[in-house]
């Protein structure tokens, strides 16, 4: 879902695409067994291709049996190889990820070419297209449902991050938005990984606009945080309708950066890559954050995009205390309405971001009393320091 393409036009391969479904078996191999591969539970008929590139091809298509509009992402399956993204994705259970209703394997036109397809709700639009769209017509995204895009996105990240996932590819194209509730849901869990403590990890990873600079500068020992410096990028964009840092090339998107952050001090690269080799930069003070988003947001929502892009990755303010930040004050109204409407439920938290309780007090405190009477079940019981000191100690 990483890049968006024009819809094919031929309908020989629309209407193929999910045909010789089959089992695989522990190896990764073609089941031959009558017993393993029975007929399909569902059949699907795809409607037309709304994503393609390197890793795929993502279709909407329909479950010919309920007539349900769902998404089916298809990629090759390497027998060597468990789909890495499918076995996060049964893990998966959040109102902010995109849900995973079922997975199959088809056949392709060489012997042994498997494919795998994932089969997803289907959100019809993502943030990518809103902000192109307003910004076409001079218009920025009301800021209300910037406050609402935001939110619910670093709930998705607090989500995953208390299970150690790092998403790695966080950019307004992977945002899927309903339009008519301004739910906004996390898809693309194609570059997700699990991090471990002491094991290396790709530096080559993220979109390049959205790429935190660690990254940049080849660490490989990077935690979540490179999350948290995408969605401050993400919601710059949102807010001034083009990329914060749009670089043609790694040196060329931390020029951009620098532009606007100003010099990395010596701690700070320590901080972003501890082992770095000698580098040498051109003093540039920062840019005024206000400056930067054109007086489009006032101090507080300024302040928050001051803590989300922090050169220091441990310095990023993390998803649930962002969620208890004053930005987002409105969203605790009892009536708050947009465009008329009821936004999406925003409280029902899951047992994974209630644990942070202790880490954000403040945004239990303020959630509103409707919200609290319908989700104080699930309110977790106090959490000792000793606890605490323990599971911060494992992240």
């Amino acid at each position: 879902m990483s890049q968006e393409q024009p819809d094919w036009s031929d309908g020989n391969k629309l209407s193929v695409a999910f045909q010789n479904q089959v089992r695989i078996d522990s190896r990764g191999n073609i089941s031959t067994s009558p017993r393993r591969s029975p007929r399909p539970t569902y059949t699907y008929r795809a409607d037309r291709v709304v994503a393609s590139g390197s890793f795929g091809v993502v279709y909407q298509a329909q479950v010919v049996e309920t007539q349900e509009t769902v998404a089916i992402k298809k990629v090759f399956q390497d027998k060597r190889y468990k789909n890495r993204e499918l076995e996060l994705m049964k893990k998966l259970a959040h109102p902010n990820i995109v849900e995973l209703r079922h997975a199959f394997y088809t056949t392709g036109e060489k012997p042994d070419e498997v494919f795998l397809n994932l089969v997803m709700e289907y959100i019809p639009d993502t943030l990518y297209r809103v902000v192109r769209n307003h910004h076409k017509r001079g218009q920025q995204v009301p800021t209300i449902q910037v406050k609402l895009f935001a939110y619910q996105l670093m709930r998705a990240l607090a989500y995953l991050h208390f299970l150690e996932i790092c998403h790695r590819d966080i950019k307004p194209q992977n945002l899927l938005v309903d339009g008519r509730t301004s739910r906004l849901v996390l898809c693309d869990f194609g570059s997700a990984k699990k991090l471990i403590k002491g094991e290396p990890n790709v530096a080559y990873i993220c979109s390049r606009y959205y790429r935190a600079p660690e990254l940049i500068f080849g660490a490989t020992d990077y935690t979540n945080a490179v999350d948290i410096w995408s969605v401050g990028c993400v919601m710059v964009e949102s807010i001034t309708g083009t990329p914060l840092f749009p670089g043609e090339s790694g040196v060329d998107q931390l020029v951009e950066i620098i532009k606007v952050l100003g010099s990395p001090s010596t701690e700070q690269l320590l901080a972003m890559k501890p082992h770095h080799q000698e580098y040498k930069f051109p003093r540039i003070k920062q840019v005024p954050w206000a400056t930067v988003l054109k007086q489009r947001l006032d101090a507080v929502g300024t302040d928050l995009v001051s803590r989300l892009l922090q050169y220091d990755p441990k310095k990023r303010i993390r998803p649930m205390p962002t969620c208890a930040h004053a930005f987002f004050d409105e969203l605790r109204q009892d009536d708050l309405r947009v465009n008329g409407q009821k936004p999406p439920e925003l409280f029902n938290f899951t047992k994974e971001e209630l644990s942070y309780a202790t880490e954000a007090p403040e945004l239990f405190k303020n959630i509103p009393v409707g919200a609290i009477q319908r989700h104080s079940s699930q309110m977790p019981p106090a959490e000792s320091s000793r606890d605490r000191e323990s599971r911060t100690s494992e992240q």
